[in-house]
């Protein structure tokens, strides 16, 4: 991997990793970084997963972005679709996340307003921390119920539909303010709408799609757009690796 800008490098270290994409120090407030792949032509998925526009370099970020935060957070959809289950690590990560003063796995956090997630699922049988489950009021009581037998951290964030800031609020509240999304495009759009967006990483994939798959972004439309500034690109074997954060 070798790194375009702001400063070129031929062989990009863990560490240059780990300084590029670390998240700002002694937060007092939630900070939501989003990791997305997309092809040339924008598709966020190739057969309804992001798993064919990815790459070994894509994937060495996706990992970082784990390592380095608090709680990541994803939609209901992207983690059916993409069959997650609890978040993994290894003794080289460990050490990382332990020097950084970490727990030793980030829970994941899912979005689903009206709690429709299956308890049986690997998100609850194949972890080793109890997910957490984002939803609303409204929300059929039993399943609410179902979910928290099963071990997740029920967190209620608005009445009929989810309220992301009342969300990463409660997050924030327990601790998590490194937050690490990795989608989908209805998460991100409903992020971006509400302004709650500090960094977007984004690699671009040397693939046409064409026009079957979803944008990164979907959903509701900002009242106006927000302005990134680049921060940094990274480059291998045709993948390029762009980082913007929320400009000033």
């Amino acid at each position: 991997m070798r790194m375009l800008w702001p400063t070129p490098l031929d062989d990009v270290t863990d560490d240059d990793l780990e300084r590029l994409y670390g998240y700002p120090r002694d937060l007092d407030r939630p900070w939501v970084q989003v990791n997305f792949v997309a092809s040339a032509d924008g598709a966020a998925t190739l057969d309804d997963a992001s798993e064919g526009l990815s790459s070994p370099a894509d994937k060495r970020i996706f990992l970082l972005g784990r390592d380095l935060a608090d709680v990541v957070l994803v939609g209901a959809g992207t983690a059916r679709a993409e069959g997650y289950r609890g978040a993994r690590t290894n003794p080289e990560r460990q050490a990382r996340r332990r020097r950084l003063g970490l727990s030793g796995l980030p829970p994941i956090a899912v979005v689903s307003g009206s709690a429709r997630i299956d308890p049986s699922s690997a998100l609850f049988t194949d972890t080793k921390v109890p997910p957490i489950v984002i939803t609303t009021a409204a929300a059929p009581e039993d399943r609410r119920a179902a979910l928290a037998e099963a071990g997740a951290d029920v967190l209620i964030a608005g009445e009929q539909m989810i309220d992301l800031t009342a969300a990463l609020k409660e997050l924030s509240a327990r601790g998590l303010r490194r937050i690490d999304c990795e989608g989908g495009p209805h998460l991100f759009g409903e992020l971006i709408a509400e302004d709650l967006v500090d960094q977007l990483c984004l690699t671009v994939a040397p693939v046409l799609a064409g026009a079957a798959g979803p944008r990164i972004a979907m959903g509701r439309t900002a009242s106006e757009p927000h302005r990134l500034q680049l921060e940094s690109i990274l480059y291998e074997d045709g993948f390029s690796m762009l980082r913007y954060r929320k400009a000033a």
